[in-house]
């Protein structure tokens, strides 16, 4: 196995990061919930569970790159995790919203990814 690069592997983690806090952010500001630090972080912590569980089950610092299986495991993750967390601390689960939650969650974790193999074969 090639060695790790820790520049490329801290630079995933914080891209799955911000996802994460820009979809919450998002989510946020449409429901005119306010987007402060505190609110974001409320609202962001069960999915960045999910996303810090999703790198661990995928082993993503080997390949942090990759759309599959890493991306996919980290998106699955953090919308599982995320809602299962959020079903346990009587956070808001509508059906309509883990379906929102999955599509914004999957085109920022696995965009990002397919942004950056369309970058690295140019």
């Amino acid at each position: 196995m090639p060695p790790v690069d820790r520049r490329a592997v801290a630079v995933a983690a914080a891209a799955d990061a911000v996802c994460v806090l820009v979809f919450c952010a998002i989510g946020r500001r449409s429901h005119a919930e306010g987007i402060t630090v505190a609110g974001v972080a409320e609202t962001a912590w069960p999915f960045l569970a999910g996303t810090a569980i999703g790198w661990t089950a995928a082993r993503a610092w080997r390949r942090p790159t990759t759309l599959a299986p890493t991306g996919i495991v980290i998106w699955l993750s953090t919308v599982i995790v995320g809602m299962a967390l959020r079903k346990a601390t009587s956070a808001g689960t509508a059906f309509s919203f883990v379906v929102v939650a999955s599509l914004s969650t999957a085109i920022l974790l696995l965009g990002w990814r397919l942004g950056a193999r369309a970058l690295a074969h140019r």
